[in-house]
């Protein structure tokens, strides 16, 4: 009768420890598969924002009387914009592959470690190349208008009308969207939690 109980406890110590080994795993897994949707948001939408701003400086017609300062000003800022969303995408893309690699089964560094030491600091790079290259790329928007409009005799009107949308957007973005989630999404601690559940 010990001897069967003994047995029994033994076996129901490998099965625990063995489902333990299996949330392990599963954990690791979820954080790594996470990191990675968040990684790909991020990589998805910069080069999304660079490929469209590249576009706007090859094929945009610029007049031969169009004003020296807004010509620098417009190239300089949209090879800005188009250099930080790189920035953000690629150290994205480079950030997914190293976390595709980690291995959830053997585990020599817990995953959150591995994050912290290797990825955080990047990953918080990226955020800010990111948040940085949106309103250069608003920029971008508002000085297009006057280039393409410089000959045309409404120029003022279409042009300050186009200046105007992306202003107002610009304003959104600061007072809304980078002031709610910025500081949030570049914390290392930033956690969605629900107060009532216990």
């Amino acid at each position: 009768d010990m001897a069967w109980e003994v047995k029994c406890r033994e076996e129901d110590m490998k099965q625990r420890a063995l489902e333990n080994e299996r949330r392990a795993i599963d954990d690791a897994r979820r954080f790594v598969d996470e990191k990675a949707q968040q990684l790909k948001a991020v990589s998805h939408q910069s080069a999304l924002i660079a490929g469209f701003s590249m576009v706007v400086l090859v094929e945009i017609q610029i007049p031969t009387s169009l004003n020296p300062v807004l010509l620098v000003t417009f190239g300089v800022t949209t090879a800005l914009a188009i250099s930080l969303m790189l920035v953000a995408m690629l150290n994205a893309t480079y950030i997914l592959v190293a976390i595709l690699r980690y291995d959830c089964v053997t585990r020599e560094t817990p995953f959150v470690d591995f994050w912290r030491k290797r990825c955080e600091s990047d990953w918080q790079l990226a955020l800010r190349s990111f948040g940085f290259g949106i309103p250069l790329f608003l920029a971008v928007l508002a000085q297009v208008a006057w280039v393409t409009f410089w000959e045309h005799p409404a120029r003022n009107y279409a042009a300050a009308l186009v200046t105007a949308i992306a202003i107002i957007t610009l304003l959104f973005w600061y007072a809304h969207t980078d002031r709610k989630w910025g500081n949030f999404l570049l914390s290392p601690q930033a956690k969605l939690s629900n107060p009532t559940a216990r």
